[in-house]
């Protein structure tokens, strides 16, 4: 078409890369002070705990997947999202942090008629006050991402309140999400 531009956001794959670095370093000097801590006599806890529960929240989308929404399905590129995510936990330190594997998936824009599946899959890190962070891999329509989320978890007695936010950064654009949800500490 004469006049038709697309707008193709250009993705710094090296700061990605840069970030994935610095986490992996994170995650090994963790990793050998358990090591050096277990050799101390100290007793790390690790038996996995299987935690899981819904979550909603809200997802804006931006760079071409938000055109093709605009363009395409006349629908506005804020989407809310439900699903459910299974969580475990890979390791624990006695009154320290805990190793995380997540597996979350979504189905977004049902409220506009839209069938958006997504899945992803981080691996990370909760402190003892909450705070978790993590990274791993997404696949949606669109294509596969790298998933960057960090959040808080509330504990209420055994109910967790996780508030998540997430960034996904492509070369189809940039999705940033919001979710919460709750859960139940349970043994397998």
């Amino acid at each position: 078409m004469i006049g038709y531009r697309t707008f193709k956001p250009k993705v710094n794959h090296t700061m990605i890369k840069n970030c994935l670095f610095v986490f992996v370093l994170f995650l090994l000097n963790i990793f050998i002070k358990n090591t050096c801590f277990a050799q101390d006599n100290q007793v790390l806890d690790y038996e996995p705990v299987s935690l899981s529960g819904p979550r909603l929240g809200v997802t804006v989308i931006g760079g071409e997947m938000a055109d093709v929404l605009r363009d395409d399905y006349d629908a506005v590129p804020i989407v809310t999202q439900f699903g459910w995510q299974f969580e475990w936990r890979f390791f624990s330190e006695p009154g320290g942090m805990t190793g995380v594997v997540e597996c979350v998936p979504l189905i977004g824009g049902l409220e506009q008629g839209l069938f958006l599946p997504s899945l992803s899959v981080p691996i990370g890190l909760r402190l003892q006050n909450g705070i978790e962070f993590g990274v791993g891999p997404n696949v949606s329509l669109s294509g596969f991402a790298v998933v960057l989320a960090a959040g808080i978890t509330i504990n209420a007695g055994v109910l967790n309140i996780p508030l998540n936010i997430s960034l996904l950064p492509s070369n189809k654009g940039t999705r940033f999400s919001f979710l919460v949800g709750f859960n139940m500490a349970r043994r397998r």
